[in-house]
């Protein structure tokens, strides 16, 4: 298959008009299924799950917090990945996608953040070091904050699609260095114990609340990224509108 062949199936699959059908169908069932998951998670967290032996009720913010980390590293990879294909296949709506996208990561990036302190008060007496984990976790946060400032920069959407996308691609290296930054430095945080070899290392009363609430992430997630995505369609469809009408008088 040709890359022109290729370019055209995905511009056909993301013809923003299908785009707002489908969506629009999806979004109450999403948004139902988000909010089922969440709240079985959160009940399951609170009031099933028991304290742990060494953490006590401090282990509950775990629910939260590693979940939010998890998606602001998966999210970025959405943003990696929409912004390669708007600036190889030009897709349609790459762009708006990784541009809609991005507020939502900054904020599971914040969230985590934010959780870590509260769970690093009481586990190692501060909210803060300059830890391996920590550091390259607060870089992802300064590089969405980066890209969605570079957005709203660049007045001419195509220029400013091109530039964002650019620093979504150099982002990337920092993933895999908030993911092995426990294995090539000594911090503080503890080794993967969910993936690894020899299976999970986290008790099953711990493991299937956490795994509800990654699951509920990942679709509140999608949830707002359609929304999201159609504001951006509306958004654009209006300039348009505005900037023939201005052409007109």
């Amino acid at each position: 298959m040709t890359n022109l062949s290729l370019s055209a199936r995905l511009t056909a699959l993301a013809n923003p008009k299908r785009f707002l059908d489908l969506s629009g169908m999806l979004l109450p069932w999403v948004g139902g299924v988000a909010a089922l998951l969440l709240g079985t998670g959160l009940y399951m967290s609170l009031f099933t799950a028991p304290p742990d032996y060494q953490q006590g009720e401090t282990v509950r913010i775990m629910f939260v917090h590693v979940p939010a980390a998890w998606m602001g590293m998966f999210v970025y990879g959405v943003i990696a990945t929409a912004s390669l294909m708007g600036l190889v296949f030009k897709h349609p709506l790459a762009d708006l996608s990784a541009k809609a996208a991005a507020p939502l990561g900054a904020g599971f990036t914040a969230l985590a953040l934010f959780t870590g302190a509260m769970w690093g008060k009481p586990m190692w007496g501060t909210y803060w070091v300059w830890d391996a984990r920590l550091t390259s976790e607060l870089i992802l946060l300064f590089i969405y904050l980066g890209y969605i400032a570079l957005w709203d920069a660049i007045e001419d959407p195509q220029r400013a699609a091109k530039a964002a996308a650019v620093l979504a691609l150099v982002g990337v290296v920092n993933l895999p260095i908030i993911h092995f930054s426990v294995d090539w430095w000594n911090t503080l945080h503890q080794p993967a114990s969910l993936l690894r070899e020899g299976g999970s290392g986290i008790h099953p009363a711990f493991l299937k609340p956490l795994l509800l609430m990654a699951v509920g992430y990942n679709v509140l997630f999608v949830w707002l990224w359609f929304l999201r995505i159609r504001t951006e369609i509306f958004r654009r469809r209006s300039r348009s509108l505005m900037l023939a009408k201005g052409a007109g008088l």
